[in-house]
């Protein structure tokens, strides 16, 4: 008798064991799946992540003017709707220089996600295509070209800065045409470090330095600190074994901060021109001059932008950029927006402002911070149903019928008729 509650005892303590992981991903997935919002997706992050890795995805540039910009100048737009419009069916399919979208919501090109959970730009990979978009692969991501490929397939395209050593640069992209990235993002508003003052309070550093703070940080949150143990995420993927590094995380990011070239000029652009054979898109622009000379390069598409608030402090909203540079490009390239989206409601605005789609990054970066995987998924689900509630309640059944009579400033004051003449009607 005694040998089988031993027995038994055993047995139960292992299944017990073998339990527990599938307990807390049942409970993980729960919890990520009661966020209504990016904003509760935000705060689950905030609780489940340090600070020092919280803020490095949160913060922006030195008061983070801009990033409070970006969606107040967002929210000052209403949304006119139309009435007893037949919108049973909301159609939000689109087209993305020329690849086919479920959605109009791209991801943004993030790097080192690594750092907020293991699954990191896999896992966006995935939720990204899983609904029916574009994954846009960062330069300085967790994971690799390759690695995304194999694990992740679907559309996706490479992000690329203007570095200093082409050698590199052009290694990344033979890498990314192989396994089949047929459109390349060329970040451009980025010539120098940016002041980013949390990170600078918070000691961040990459790869992560081991701080009081730090500590103290991963402590109190055990949970991140042992996938982080378990898992770690420490380098830019594609670029290791460059720089004489090899797979040291110190080496690679001395190396990395040597690329970035505050002496490169609009001549410099004609090198990637003629080295990329798929369609070209130039990404940080936020002037309509600067637009049309993309335009002029051979560039398909624009991609107005602020770098979401990380680099220049002060600098004009995307969404505010936005309407004068799809009028200054007018059919010649696609225009999209990135910077700010939080909801549906956003894409929306954007849309009818002349956008084809729209790119999201912190959101992402949200829901991996909330639930790994899991979290990046319910973020593009959570933006999606938005989108579709707000078409319907706008009586509008279809993104591609969008337009800028779908929205109005409301810090502009409508103009009234002349006297005698009535407002014309819907």
């Amino acid at each position: 008798m005694n040998e089988f509650v031993a027995f038994l005892g055993r047995q139960l303590a292992a299944d017990a064991r073998s339990a527990a992981p599938r307990v807390r991903a049942r409970l993980s997935d729960q919890r990520v799946q009661r966020c209504g919002t990016i904003a509760e997706l935000r705060a689950a992050a905030r609780r489940g992540v340090p600070r020092v890795m919280f803020d490095f995805v949160d913060g922006g540039a030195e008061d983070e003017v801009t990033i409070g910009h970006n969606r107040s100048d967002l929210a000052e737009l209403e949304i006119v709707p139309r009435m007893l419009a037949d919108v049973s069916s909301v159609d939000l399919s689109t087209t993305v220089l020329g690849e086919p979208v479920a959605v109009p919501l791209l991801s943004a090109p993030m790097g080192l996600n690594g750092l907020v959970h293991h699954d990191g730009e896999l896992g966006i990979a995935r939720a990204v295509h899983d609904a029916g978009s574009v994954f846009v692969l960062a330069a300085m991501a967790s994971y690799s070209i390759e690695e995304i490929a194999h694990g992740a397939p679907g559309a996706t395209w490479l992000q690329m800065y203007l570095w200093k050593d082409r050698g590199l640069v052009a290694e990344l992209m033979q890498r990314a045409a192989a396994v089949g990235q047929r459109v390349l993002v060329l970040t451009v508003d980025v010539p120098r470090p940016a002041a980013r003052d949390r990170d600078r309070r918070n000691g961040f550093g990459f790869p992560p330095r081991m701080t009081m703070r730090t500590l103290a940080g991963g402590l109190a949150r055990p949970r991140w600190s042992a996938q982080f143990i378990r898992y770690p995420r420490m380098t830019t993927a594609s670029v290791s074994g460059h720089g004489g590094g090899a797979q040291d995380p110190v080496t690679i990011t001395e190396y990395i901060g040597r690329q970035f070239d505050s002496a490169t000029t609009w001549d410099d652009i004609t090198w990637f021109r003629e080295r990329w054979d798929g369609p070209l898109a130039i990404k940080g622009l936020l002037h309509p001059d600067d637009a049309r000379r993309a335009v002029s390069l051979g560039f398909d598409a624009i991609i107005v932008s602020n770098h979401g608030g990380r680099q220049l402090d002060h600098a004009v909203s995307s969404i505010r950029a936005l309407g004068p540079i799809v009028d200054a490009v007018g059919a010649d390239a696609e225009v999209l927006l990135d910077s700010g989206i939080r909801r549906g409601s956003d894409i929306f605005k954007a849309l009818a402002l002349g956008a084809r789609a729209c790119l999201a990054g912190r959101p992402f970066a949200y829901g991996l911070g909330a639930g790994g995987e899991t979290g990046a998924r319910r973020a593009m689900t959570i933006l999606t149903e938005e989108l579709r509630a707000t078409m319907g309640l706008a009586g509008c059944p279809s993104v591609t019928a969008l337009d800028s009579s779908w929205v109005r400033d409301r810090r502009v004051p409508a103009v009234p008729p002349p006297p005698g003449e009535r407002p014309p009607s819907a």
